[in-house]
């Protein structure tokens, strides 16, 4: 019987095409209302592709210039001369860390600008996604710098303290520290960094919010806050996602997505951002990283060492706690990096995919949520299936192509199977019934 309603709905769809506006109208309503109509992955266009490889070349030459950088401060001697300057001017250790750090991530930052303003500015205003001004990119720009610049004076002495302290087991120390430390980071980003950038405030569509509070509920979650973030000054592009930790938990839209999806695919992409606070994937997330962070420190300190024992003549230290030897571990680093990545990553398109399993399941809405990711697909210039290597590289989420296929096929209430989540759900809450006169019986 479904198959054939479905059928039905595609049917009058395609009948409508040859009737009145009105007509269409009527039957593009009721295929919306029939969650059991699938969605057809669609084409990326012929921009949306040269974006996506235009969008790898560009992911290439971030990688080559975060090692480039580095390791041309290290080979041309500029590290050790500005530490040398530091102990000048600040004389204790302390002190020069702190001026030798920010010496450093300022000549990398200025090294780096021309081709930041390139790929975040100048090529997404090429292809339309960008609304943001020059100014406000500049701007934004020097405030992230600045807070980096500060955490970096304040904080990244404590690994060259417990190198100087803890020669060989610097790095389980410091791996250890990354677990509150990121903790930490979560826990104040949404009220400390994030408004630096762009003006959150409460929902306005009042209703929606109600509908959204409500999924909340059933999904369990008490406190939290869903909040609405200007961010048509800066993109055209869609995204809604989670943050915080504790009692700084919040929902964020950006009003482009509260303008491009219908209701019910706004009920879908709350689902599944709701399904990663009661799934605990901020802790999970957090957890793994500091565990394949330990294990990229542990083996920088093995290559760190064997290099520094072999070439310290001509890299002018002789211990990886001397702090000129931060581009060293800066490109070590990321060489790790680069190759822990795809298990980093593994887990980032596992959850993602668990927190749709989670929406669909609390919603119900297999259509709307389909139709949700094609919006993400047009407005974002996405392409729905990805190469593998990017998909392994580069890709935090499964495929558009892959979730709007799994919208389709995942129904397990219409076929009578058991659900995953079902168990976690709180059942609606439904309005009292009235009497005769209004009156609540």
């Amino acid at each position: 019987m479904r198959g054939f309603l479905g059928s039905a709905a595609t049917f009058a769809l395609l009948l409508a095409a040859l009737c009145s506006p009105a007509a269409v109208r009527a039957a593009e309503e009721a295929a919306r209302i029939d969650q059991t109509v699938p969605v057809a992955v669609p084409e990326p266009t012929a921009e949306a592709l040269r974006f996506y490889r235009s969008g790898v070349w560009v992911w290439i030459a971030n990688e080559l210039i975060a090692l480039a950088v580095p390791a041309a401060i290290l080979l041309t001697g500029v590290s050790v001369r500005l530490r040398n300057a530091a102990f000048r001017v600040g004389r204790y250790w302390p002190i020069a860390a702190g001026l030798y750090l920010a010496a450093y991530f300022l000549l990398a930052d200025l090294i780096e600008w021309p081709w930041a303003y390139y790929a975040r500015f100048v090529r997404l205003h090429e292809y339309g996604l960008s609304n943001q001004t020059i100014g406000r990119w500049t701007r934004n720009h020097l405030v992230a710098m600045g807070v980096n610049l500060a955490l970096a004076v304040s904080l990244a002495w404590i690994p060259f303290g417990l190198l100087r302290l803890s020669p060989r087991r610097w790095w389980l120390w410091l791996g250890g520290l990354f677990v509150p430390f990121l903790f930490a980071v979560v826990l104040i980003k949404p009220i400390w960094f994030d408004p630096l950038f762009n003006e959150f405030g409460p929902m306005r569509d009042k209703a929606l919010e109600a509908r959204l509070l409500d999924l909340a509920d059933r999904a369990g979650i008490e406190g939290g806050t869903v909040y609405q973030v200007d961010k048509s000054r800066d993109t055209k592009t869609v995204n809604a996602y989670v943050t915080g930790f504790l009692g700084t938990k919040r929902i964020v839209l950006w009003d482009t997505i509260l303008e491009k999806l219908e209701p019910d695919g706004l009920l879908f992409v709350m689902g599944h951002e709701m399904g990663h606070y009661v799934l605990g994937h901020v802790t999970g997330g957090i957890l793994v990283s500091a565990a394949l962070t330990m294990f990229g420190m542990f083996l920088v300190a093995l290559l760190g060492n064997a290099i520094v024992r072999r070439h310290s003549a001509r890299l002018g230290f002789d211990r990886l706690s001397d702090f000129a030897a931060l581009p060293l571990l800066l490109v070590l680093g990321g060489v790790v990096s680069l190759l822990l990545t795809p298990v980093g990553f593994a887990y980032s398109r596992h959850i993602e995919h668990e927190a749709d399993r989670f929406a669909l399941e609390l919603t119900h809405l297999n259509r709307s949520g389909a139709l949700a990711f094609v919006a993400l697909q047009k407005e974002n210039l996405s392409n729905p299936r990805p190469g593998v290597l990017s998909t392994i590289w580069r890709g935090t989420h499964p495929s558009l192509g892959e979730r709007i296929d799994f919208c389709n096929a995942y129904h397990p209430w219409r076929d009578g199977g058991p659900s995953r989540y079902a168990g976690r759900f709180r059942p609606p809450r439904r309005a009292p019934a009235s009497g005769p006169n209004g009156a609540t019986p």
